[in-house]
């Protein structure tokens, strides 16, 4: 793939018309392998080539810059399309509506929903869902019912998709009571309660403890002929695991299985963390193999309940069964060990994390650098900012130079934990060793500028950079219109 974007490139510049199919093709291959930045190069090359893409790969490459974070250089793509004859359509708005409400700008996301509804595009109950979400989010539940009010009084004819996620936004609240009596009024709004509804109402429910309230809105459910899914499963499965009710929660797990349902990695890694807790390491064998059994494949829920095994001190216990459920994956057993390194890093397990990595090395496994990376990202999500500086320390005594890609997950820690000082110093330490920081060094760092509002200083360190060669045009673009420098 790359090659072939090497060769798109060089065709390109010897004056030739790319094909329109190829390239779109290599366009969704780049995206779907997470080359976003390339994927955007060979979109310039069919627009600086004359043709002009159809708007279904124009909108995937939005979506996917806003997936990333990149919503200013998505913002900018939208303006192209208009440029070029392609006006975006509500799908395309929904993207950047989405986008913009995860990064938390809200205000902005409805500037352009009145620019969505000026242009005659009808909003649609995705765009509802992403700005009331937003809304609970940013400013509680009550600010977002009265966006809704204000999207009806504008026209809006939101469905009930849009009254599930205030819902969800009364129970994530606490607020259970107000929460059964808005789900109790929905008939008279109009619509009648669905899978998800019941859903919501009942995660909350069981969560409380409230188990008889629970019962009757199961019962209720089968009544209104709204038939449970795998989830409302889970969801009853989670909840008495959780309260170590762990004999009913496999009692549910059995009927879920004779109801004609296939139990998923969240059907039994609740029960899996309730025996970890609970020390029971034999149950934990027999629900791991039967897993197995049932061609359910582990994840990284199934990881972070056995590191419940390693706080108990029972380390030797817990490798043993990873290895035993890594000896029955497709994939080898470095690349498996590696994956439950990052799955327990990523979910602030770190120390199990470095206690299983000890079993592990003693079994053959060679810690590389996306290894050392996920330990370093893991210790600064858990504030240990000394612990992960000092990890170069011991890598270096043990004969394993470090790479730019560790010094990277190193700044980008620093810089999420507002100690953009501290990153600007391992930067110097970095390049007194001889090691040449990349792109994604630089891009990295002015970001953890930006983010601590000292957007001048970002801006004026982005100018420098990029007049040293060292960030590209299209990086320099994106970073200026994602933090609106000048």
């Amino acid at each position: 793939m790359n090659d072939a974007f090497l060769y798109l490139e060089y065709m390109y510049g010897k004056g030739h018309r790319p094909d329109m199919a190829q390239s779109t093709q290599l366009l969704y291959d780049l995206c779907k392998s997470n080359k976003i930045r390339k994927a955007v190069r060979v979109m310039e090359i069919i627009v600086g080539s004359g043709q002009v893409p159809d708007i279904a790969t124009y909108t995937y490459l939005v979506n996917q810059l806003c997936k990333k974070g990149n919503i200013g250089y998505a913002m900018q793509l939208v303006e192209k399309m208009d440029q070029y004859g392609l006006p975006p359509n509500t799908v395309t708005y929904n993207s950047l509506v989405r986008g913009l409400c995860i990064h938390g700008n809200l205000q902005q996301s409805l500037q352009l929903l009145e620019k969505l509804m000026q242009k005659g595009l009808t909003p649609n109950v995705f765009t509802y869902s992403f700005l009331l979400e937003a809304a609970y989010k940013e400013q509680g539940v009550d600010e977002a019912m009265k966006l809704l009010d204000d999207i009806m009084m504008k026209g809006g004819k939101p469905n009930v998709v849009a009254y599930n996620v205030l819902l969800t936004g009364l129970c994530k609240e606490g607020r259970i009571e107000e929460g059964i009596k808005f789900f109790r009024n929905l008939p008279s709004k109009g619509f009648s309660p669905n899978v998800v509804t019941y859903n919501i109402l009942l995660r909350s429910l069981c969560f409380a403890g409230r188990w008889e309230e629970a019962e009757e809105l199961l019962a209720e459910m089968g009544s209104n002929n709204c038939s449970p899914t795998i989830v409302t499963y889970n969801i009853l499965i989670g909840s008495l695991s959780l309260h170590l009710r762990t004999d009913q929660a496999i009692e549910i797990l059995r009927e879920t299985i004779r109801n004609g349902f296939r139990p998923t990695a969240a059907s039994y890694n609740p029960i899996v963390a309730s025996f970890c807790r609970e020390g029971k390491v034999d149950q934990v064998r027999e629900i791991l193999d039967e897993m197995v059994l049932r061609r359910c494949s582990p994840n990284e829920g199934t990881y972070n309940a056995l590191a419940l095994i390693c706080r108990n001190g029972r380390v030797g216990e817990a490798f043993s069964m990873i290895q035993n459920l890594g000896s029955k994956q497709n994939a080898s057993m470095h690349e498996f060990y590696q994956n439950v390194i990052a799955s327990l890093c990523r979910k602030g397990n770190t120390l199990p994390a470095f206690q299983l990595l000890n079993e592990m090395t003693m079994n053959g496994f060679t810690p590389d650098t996306y290894t050392n990376s996920s330990l370093i990202r893991g210790l600064c999500l858990e504030g240990m900012l000394d612990e992960a500086m000092e990890l170069f320390t011991v890598m270096e005594e043990n004969n394993f130079r470090p790479e730019v890609d560790n010094y990277n997950a190193l700044i980008l820690g620093l810089c999420k934990a507002q100690r953009t000082d501290l990153s600007v110093d391992v930067l110097e330490g970095m390049v007194q060793k001889g090691f040449i920081p990349n792109e994604t060094t630089y891009t990295i760092l002015i970001e953890g500028i930006a983010h601590q509002n000292e957007i001048e200083l970002a801006s004026k360190v982005l100018h420098e950079l990029y007049s040293r060669q060292v960030v590209s045009h299209n990086s320099m673009e994106r970073l200026m219109l994602q933090y609106d420098m000048d």
